[in-house]
C-alpha cells in the first residue's frame, strides 16, 4: 500500500502539475517557498491563546506576524487567520452576529451565491432565516435599490456580499449605507476574489464601508488553503469572543507560517499579478466568443475579475463539456466557470489566453477530440512550469 500511495502521488504530480492546464477559478498554486512552510516543523505543534502550551513562543510570534501582515494588505484594524478554511471563517461570523430567528440577507445560489450561508448550509443548522438579494442576470450582479428596498423592509442582522460566482465588483458603499441606517452588521466574503483585492484591481470592501473582510486563502488569491478574517476592531473584539474554543482549537500554524508568506509576496508582487488575472480573464473571454464558445456578460466587459461564465443556456450538451475537456488536459468545475488565477501564476499572459480560448473551442464544437487536443495541451502546460509573482 505504501507503493501504491506514492504512485499515486507521483502520478498526480506530474499530471496536474505538468500536464494541465487548471481553468478551476476556486484553485491557485502556491510558490515554492510556501509549499516548503508548510512542511515545517509547525505542521505538527500547537499554540493556544490561552497559553495552555509551553514552547511556542516562535510560533505566536509568527501567528502575530501574519495577524500584522492581513491588516496591512486589506487595510484592515484586526485580523484572525486561525480559521481552517472559508466556510469555518463564514461559521464564524454567523455565529458572531445572527441569533435564531434573526434573519441575514447574501446572493441566493440560484445566482452564484455561497451554499454554505444559505438554509442548505451552516444557516439552516444555526436557525436563521435566508434572505436573498434581487439579481439582475444580465448584469451579473445584485439589483442595488431594490436591494436597498429589501434591506429597510426586512431589517436583517446581517448583510453579506460576495458570491462563488463573481464577474464584477458589488454596490458595496450603497448597500453600506443603508445597512448603517438599520443598524445591520455588513460583511463581504471575498473568498474568490481575495488576491484582487490585495492587489488592488477589483474593489476595497472595508474602504467601500464593509465592517468584515473574510474568506478563502486560495482561490484568486496564492495561499495556501485556509480561510482569514479582517475587520474593524469592533467587530473584530466580538468575533474573537466567538471564535476560540467554540469554532477553532488547532489553527494548523504551518498553515499561518505559510500563509504569511503568502501575504509577502502579495505585498510585493500583488497588484502587477491581480491586473495581469484580470487582463486574462477578460482576453480569454473574448477569444473564447470570438471562437463561438457563448460567454456571459459580453455587453459589459465579460469580467473583471478572475472568472469567465460560460453561458449555460446557449452551450450546447453542457453535461458532457467538463468531461471532454478533463481528457484534453483542461481542468474546469461543472459551472462551467473558468478561473485565470492559476495561469497567471504560471506565466502566461494574454496572447496564451488566446491560445486556450482556441482549444476549448474546438473540443466544444467537435472540431477537434480531446485527445488529439491534449497534446497541445500538455506542450503549453510545460512551457509554463516556472511560478511567477513569488
Amino acid at each position: 500500500m505504501a507503493a501504491e500511495l506514492k504512485e499515486a502521488l507521483r502520478k498526480h504530480e506530474r499530471w496536474r502539475g505538468e500536464e494541465c492546464l487548471n481553468l478551476i477559478a476556486s484553485e491557485n498554486v502556491t510558490s515554492p517557498s510556501v509549499r516548503k512552510i508548510l512542511g515545517s516543523d509547525l505542521g505538527h505543534r500547537y499554540t493556544s491563546p490561552d497559553r495552555f502550551y509551553f514552547g511556542s513562543k516562535f510560533t505566536d510570534q509568527v501567528e502575530d506576524l501574519a495577524r500584522r501582515l492581513t491588516c496591512e494588505v486589506f487595510g484592515s484594524e484586526w485580523a484572525d487567520v486561525t480559521p481552517l478554511s472559508g466556510h469555518v471563517a463564514d461559521m464564524t461570523l454567523l455565529s458572531t452576529f445572527a441569533r435564531r430567528g434573526d434573519k441575514i440577507l447574501s446572493v441566493s445560489t440560484d445566482d452564484g451565491g455561497y451554499p454554505g450561508i444559505t438554509q442548505a448550509g451552516y444557516a439552516r443548522t444555526l436557525g436563521v432565516e435566508n434572505l436573498y438579494f434581487p439579481f439582475n442576470r444580465d448584469r451579473w450582479n445584485i439589483r442595488a435599490d431594490e436591494s436597498v428596498e429589501l434591506i429597510r423592509a426586512e431589517r436583517p442582522k446581517l448583510v453579506i456580499l460576495g458570491a462563488s460566482f463573481i464577474l464584477f465588483p458589488l454596490p458595496t458603499e450603497t448597500i453600506a449605507n443603508v445597512c448603517r441606517e438599520v443598524g445591520a452588521t455588513l460583511a463581504y466574503d471575498g473568498s474568490h476574489v481575495l488576491g484582487l483585492v490585495a492587489g488592488g484591481a477589483f474593489q476595497q470592501p472595508l474602504q467601500e464601508g464593509a465592517r468584515i473582510l473574510l474568506g478563502s486563502t486560495h482561490k484568486s488569491f496564492f495561499g495556501p488553503q485556509g480561510g482569514i478574517i479582517a475587520a474593524y476592531k469592533p467587530e473584530g473584539e466580538q468575533i474573537r469572543k466567538t471564535i476560540f474554543p467554540a469554532i477553532v482549537d488547532n489553527a494548523h500554524w504551518n498553515r499561518i507560517a505559510a500563509l504569511a508568506a503568502a501575504l509577502l509576496e502579495a505585498k510585493k508582487f500583488g497588484r502587477q499579478y491581480a491586473s495581469q488575472v484580470v487582463r486574462n480573464s477578460r482576453a480569454l473571454a473574448e477569444s473564447l466568443d470570438e471562437v463561438g464558445v457563448p460567454v456571459r456578460c459580453r455587453d459589459y466587459g465579460y469580467t473583471a475579475s478572475h472568472q469567465v461564465l460560460l453561458d449555460m443556456d446557449r452551450l450546447e450538451d453542457t453535461e458532457t463539456v467538463p468531461g471532454r475537456l478533463q481528457e484534453a488536459n483542461i481542468i474546469v468545475d461543472r459551472g462551467i466557470r473558468l478561473g485565470t488565477s492559476e495561469m497567471t501564476r504560471r506565466g502566461m499572459r494574454e496572447k496564451e489566453m488566446n491560445n486556450v480560448a482556441e482549444i476549448i473551442g474546438r473540443i466544444i464544437s467537435g472540431r477537434e477530440a480531446p485527445r488529439a487536443a491534449r497534446k497541445k495541451v500538455t506542450a503549453l502546460a510545460r512551457r509554463f512550469g516556472t511560478i511567477h509573482y513569488a
